[in-house]
């Protein structure tokens, strides 16, 4: 299991991906935007979505866990 946390403080702006959706490593997962600018959360690694963590809208801080991996 590998939990994908914020990189940044910022806001979530879209989440890319669902529950029991496959991932590769290096996907984007969750899109924030901080000082105007769009950054993706990308997949630590190769997987299957478990849980998302986080809404559209929601503040979030450097560290917080976005989404956890199988």
């Amino acid at each position: 299991m590998a939990q994908v946390a914020a990189h940044i403080t910022g806001t979530v702006t879209r989440i890319e991906k669902r529950p029991g959706d496959p991932v590769r490593a290096g996907e984007a997962l969750v899109i924030l935007e901080s000082m105007k600018m769009e950054m993706p959360v990308e997949a630590t690694a190769a997987g299957r979505v478990k849980e998302i963590r986080c809404r559209e809208g929601q503040p979030v801080s450097e560290g917080d866990v976005l989404v956890v991996l199988e």
